[in-house]
């Protein structure tokens, strides 16, 4: 038997939650186009984002560290695929659309520019004039407008739940701005998952490359509710933190987390009695989340990177360095946007110099700013 889209679809019936978004149920593209033989509409939009030139060059943007700094700490790319698979296996707990987690988890930080949210800030001050810069509404320009891979419309044409969970990501670092996609209903149960699973994901990866690269101690970390709980049994003693020793624990404090979750999560679904999506998005709150203990002990933890990595003086020197760089690439190709790529420069009467050159800027890796700079910056080097 060949399991074609139709017999998929009636899987997703049979399966699914009811307040789940079904394939069979959306509300279609924006361009019509035939759907595949074999593959439902979010699985196409999956393959779609996967193949991007965006989504490829997050392989070469921060997390935390920036490119050069290892090539073991995290990029942006390992991070979405994280978030992907922590985001798969809620979906899959709570009877969710696995495949439209999935293209949301993999879309949600293609708009972000190098050197992480450093990268953010500094476009987001130099378009201030300009309608400033936000990475989420980037990647939603992305898949709609940047992206050209078809001769019949731009962007991706990807489905509508697909550009609805893209532009009402929120997180505690991200907020949301929900455009035409029904701004007063909440995001739909797979976007909520994406949500937590992108905060989770980061939270206990950047807490790993936080002690892989010395900058957190375990000792450091005594007090933290989180930390204790999943290090007892791995950690006899406080100063010796092995390389296998770290893995185990990041690996059950990701668990732990998950597992709370999915509780959590489903308890407040059945609570709240929804029959269908439409009902769970109309609510006064989000079904999926920590109960207020893990919140409590979340929080903690987050709080503690913040102080600890985030604003620790070496991820500060490199922040500062991608500023610099960035404002002084962006204020030369301002000055002379002759100095910018063919392409770009058509594009400049329709969109506004500033908006295009924020969109080359933001479209670069870490290491092709970098060279960028020093060939418009160092004499010695050919441009």
């Amino acid at each position: 038997m060949i399991y074609n889209r139709q017999y998929q679809e009636s899987l997703e019936e049979k399966f699914l939650a009811p307040y789940a978004i079904h394939s069979k149920h959306s509300k279609g593209r924006k361009y019509l186009e035939t759907e595949p033989d074999y593959r439902t509409c979010f699985q196409r939009d999956r393959d779609r984002v996967l193949h991007t030139t965006s989504f490829r060059r997050l392989e070469y943007k921060t997390q935390v560290f920036i490119n050069y700094e290892g090539d073991y700490y995290r990029t942006r790319l390992t991070h979405t695929l994280e978030v992907a698979q922590i985001g798969r296996t809620i979906a899959r707990a709570l009877g969710a659309s696995e495949d439209l987690v999935e293209v949301i988890c993999m879309a949600h930080d293609m708009g972000h520019p190098p050197f992480g949210h450093s990268g953010e800030a500094t476009l987001n001050y130099l378009m201030k004039d300009h309608g400033g810069f936000n990475h989420n509404h980037h990647s939603y320009r992305i898949v709609t407008e940047i992206e050209r891979r078809y001769p019949d419309f731009p962007g991706l044409n990807l489905s509508w739940e697909v550009l609805e969970g893209i532009v009402k990501h929120e997180t505690v670092y991200d907020k949301t701005d929900a455009l035409e996609y029904d701004p007063h209903l909440r995001g739909h149960l797979e976007a909520q998952i994406t949500n937590v699973a992108d905060e989770l994901a980061y939270t206990c990866h950047d807490l790993d490359d936080g002690l892989r690269s010395g900058i957190i101690t375990p000792e450091m970390l005594q007090g933290i509710e989180l930390w204790e709980i999943v290090s007892k049994k791995h950690l006899h003693n406080a100063c010796d933190l092995e390389d296998l020793t770290r893995h185990m624990i990041i690996r059950e404090l990701t668990g732990f987390q998950v597992t709370s979750m999915i509780n959590s999560s489903f308890d407040r679904i059945q609570a709240s009695q929804v029959k269908n999506s439409k009902e769970l998005q109309s609510l006064e709150y989000n079904v999926v989340g920590f109960d207020e203990e893990m919140s409590k002990r979340n929080q903690i933890l987050r709080e503690f990177l913040l102080k600890n990595m985030y604003h620790q003086y070496r991820v500060v020197r490199m922040h500062k360095k991608a500023e610099r760089i960035l404002t002084d690439l962006f204020n030369a190709y301002n000055e002379e946007p002759s100095m910018l790529p063919r392409h770009f420069q058509e594009l400049i009467q329709e969109k506004g110099r500033e908006r295009i050159i924020c969109d080359y800027l933001a479209g670069m890796t870490d290491r092709f700013a970098v060279d960028e700079y020093a060939k418009l910056f160092d004499p010695s080097l050919l441009p």
